[in-house]
This record gives structure tokens, sequence and C-alpha cells, in this order.
């Protein structure tokens, strides 16, 4: 079976179990499945492996953070459009500064967790930002998913590994 083969099988079956976890047994802490697919995708644009499962989610949590900033900030100061705007604005250059640390280098992972965070949060009209409860917390249900995803993307590519013929060179995508 040649890569591409291997990798549409391999995620298309993890990625229907993944969704039947959000949907079913997982449905009651309110995960999002976007958010983990977001991040599956993230993983592999990371360069996969260890060194890609570290960057993503350093990455997405770092994002996803810096946007609660911003909503508590916008909860707090007000200010309307305007003043909306400005923290998103300060959020925004603090997190793209953090890519001077080289964990947090890859700034399109940022982007997909503050985005995730902003969206849930948009779709979502009344969360709370200060809550602990993975239900109500945007970030906090966006980290989560997005870890999930991360660690789905991560056994993903083990398995497509492992059903690479012995001839066959290793897959990277």
């Amino acid at each position: 079976m040649n890569p591409v083969a291997r990798l549409a099988l391999v995620i298309s079956l993890l990625g229907a179990l993944a969704t039947w976890l959000f949907l079913g047994p997982l449905a009651a802490l309110g995960l999002q499945i976007w958010a983990a697919f977001i991040m599956w995708g993230c993983f592999y644009h990371c360069g996969g492996g260890l060194s890609g499962l570290k960057a993503a989610v350093a990455g997405g949590v770092w994002g996803a953070t810096m946007a609660a900033v911003a909503l508590a900030l916008i909860a707090k100061v007000g200010g309307g459009p305007l003043g909306a705007a400005i923290c998103v604005g300060v959020t925004v250059a603090i997190f793209i500064l953090g890519a001077n640390i080289s964990l947090l280098s890859v700034i399109p992972a940022a982007v997909y967790g503050y985005s995730a965070v902003a969206a849930l949060a948009l779709l979502k009209p009344g969360e709370d930002i200060f809550s602990v409860d993975i239900v109500s917390n945007p970030a906090v249900n966006i980290i989560v998913s997005m870890i999930i995803g991360c660690l789905f993307a991560f056994v993903s590519e083990r398995i497509v590994e492992m059903l690479r013929t012995p001839s066959g060179a290793p897959m990277k995508i």
C-alpha cells in the first residue's frame, strides 16, 4: 500500500473513532472535534514525531492562553470594538514574540490555538473565561480538545509507520 493510501486508511479510521468519542462517551464535556482535527493537522505541519507533538501542543496551548488573556482583558477593560481590538493586538504581539523561545517557534500552531479559543467564545456567547469548568471555559475546552487531537495525530503517524512494507521507505508527510 502506498504511503498516501496508508495515511488515508489510518486517519479515516482514527478520525471516525475520535468523532465517536467526542460526540458519544465524551459528549458531556462539550469537547470540540474541529479543534482536535485542527491540531491533528498542526502535528503533521510541525514535522510529526515527538518534536512535532511538542511543537504543536506547546504552540497551541500558548496561543490558546493568549486568547484567554485577551478575552479576560476585554471582559474587564471593555471599550467596545476599539478596546477589543487593542486587547487582541497586544496579545497577538505577545504570542508572536513568544516565537523567540524555540518551543514556541511555530507561530501557526499558536495562531490555531488562539483562533480556536476565540471561535468557541464567539460561537457560544456567555461562556466564562474565568471558570475552571471544561464545558463553560472556552480556553480549557479548546486546550483539552487540541491535546487529544495531537495525541491522535501522534498515534496515527506511528500506525502508518507500522503498516509500511519492510522494503518501503519511511513516510514523510
